[in-house]
């Protein structure tokens, strides 16, 4: 699986590959939104179920003591990282908001590997059959290659990325 996008823009285009090729990589993630005002990336998860308060807690507890312990040893410190959760109907939403600073390929490993053990069992993920190991890990290398690059960039579109019927819509917002 390949994906093609063109902009006379190298920021734009960078920032629109990081939220396609994010998507394409972590089918757990349901929407992503870039702000470049404020450069912050917000991940959205999406559960079938209505989360109690005690696994809200929890879980809450589990991922910002991860995002800092990861920090830590990296000898970084995050400028931005919030945890939110919505209710909505017989769903729940979980964004997570990170700097794009200080953000790394590694860390949004971590943060999305701890959603899926966390909530396996009510995360809604999309399944793609057809992506192979190989383009999993051109996906990887991708993202860590234009975060880095979104990190100087001075972009002033604000960006929302989101799947639909198998395919990823990125959107100016």
């Amino acid at each position: 699986m390949t994906w093609k996008y063109k902009q006379k823009d190298n920021e734009v285009t960078d920032s629109i590959g990081l939220l396609i090729s994010i998507l394409v990589r972590y089918p757990e993630v349901g929407t992503i939104n870039y702000d470049p005002r404020t450069q912050v990336l917000k991940f959205t998860f999406i559960f079938s179920t209505k989360l109690d308060e005690k696994e809200i807690n929890n879980f809450n507890k589990l991922i910002l003591e991860g995002i800092e312990t990861y920090n830590l040893l990296e000898g970084k410190k995050a400028t931005k990282t919030e945890v939110h959760f919505q209710f909505c109907d017989n769903f729940t939403l979980l964004e997570i908001c990170r700097d794009v600073n200080t953000l790394t390929k590694e860390e949004l490993s971590l943060i999305v590997e701890l959603v899926h053990d966390y909530f396996s069992q009510d995360l809604i993920t999309e399944t793609n059959d057809y992506i192979m190991e190989e383009d999993l890990l051109m996906q990887e290398e991708l993202i860590e290659h234009m975060l880095e690059n979104l990190k100087t960039s001075t972009q002033e579109k604000n960006l929302i990325a989101f799947r639909e019927d198998g395919r990823v819509l990125v959107f100016n917002k």
